[in-house]
């Protein structure tokens, strides 16, 4: 398996002195995620997706990739999941075949949901929000969890505590999901923010959490339109995010009944929508 770090030498310049040191950067690499589907007698194998991720947990990403796509919805429609050379000797670990169940349906048009939340190319938020309400969420608990304010304050500090690949690089996000009393019961590590939730929602769903409706999903960047949709998937109420929330991310929870925070750190942070699941104490 690849390392998620990668030491290379560097000349560091602090004002005009310069010292050679090494350093440690977050490795980078293509997941290709290919499926293999249909009745016992026609089984078709077919490439769906081809991601830059950090190597590690790759079964929890394709996994996730697929729940949060609405391709799969549970984890016992994968018959066997695992990393393959048979179409390319010299892909090492970064092919990843899916094998699903006889009966599960696949709707391929559903992938193409995907490439609203992942294009840069300006899509309409209309476009790009009624692209997402063709896949079915979870419904939300209404009200429910409640999350003391003092609680949240202490997420950052223990995210950053636990990622251990941040703490060599510098350069990675992540995700973890915590519970009304405190307690960090997954994290998740990557290069990309979306493959970091992806990730995180895999391995829930692996463990038979779904669905995440007593959880707070906490994410170290911003709060990003893509994952409010795929923390919508794995029925997340609570969305805490290091930075801040874009505006069809806040439109899209906001229609959605989804909490989201937003400059979660310094014992500070901004509610913008759905306050009701945050105990602010008098």
């Amino acid at each position: 398996m690849s390392k998620s770090t990668h030491s290379i030498d560097i000349i560091k310049i602090n004002s005009t002195k310069t010292s050679n040191h090494q350093d440690h950067l977050a490795v980078e690499e293509p997941l290709e995620i290919q499926l293999e589907y249909g009745t016992t007698d026609q089984r078709q194998r077919k490439s769906i997706s081809i991601t830059m991720r950090t190597p590690g947990h790759d079964i929890d990403l394709a996994a996730g990739f697929l729940f949060t796509e609405g391709i799969i919805n549970s984890f016992s429609q994968i018959k066997k999941i695992e990393h393959t050379q048979q179409w390319n000797p010299d892909a090492k670990d970064n092919v990843i075949l899916v094998s699903l169940a006889e009966e599960v349906d696949i709707d391929f048009k559903k992938l193409e949901r995907h490439f609203y939340t992942s294009s840069s190319c300006g899509v309409c938020g209309k476009s790009s929000i009624d692209a997402v309400k063709m896949t079915s969420f979870a419904s939300l608990p209404i009200q429910e969890p409640i999350f003391d304010l003092q609680m949240i304050h202490s997420f950052p500090i223990a995210l950053r505590e636990l990622q251990s690949v941040f703490s060599d690089t510098g350069g990675l996000h992540a995700a973890a999901l915590f519970d009304v009393e405190g307690k960090m019961h997954l994290l998740r590590e990557d290069v990309g923010r979306h493959n970091a939730v992806d990730k995180l929602i895999g391995a829930a769903i692996a463990k038979g959490l779904y669905p995440l409706h007593q959880f707070l999903i906490m994410v170290s960047g911003r709060a990003s339109f893509e994952l409010i949709q795929k923390s919508l998937m794995g029925g997340i109420p609570i969305l805490a995010a290091v930075g801040a929330p874009s505006s069809l991310a806040v439109q899209l929870a906001e229609e959605s009944g989804m909490t989201v925070l937003g400059f979660v750190r310094n014992d500070r942070f901004n509610i913008y929508s759905h306050p009701e699941r945050i105990y602010l104490k008098e």
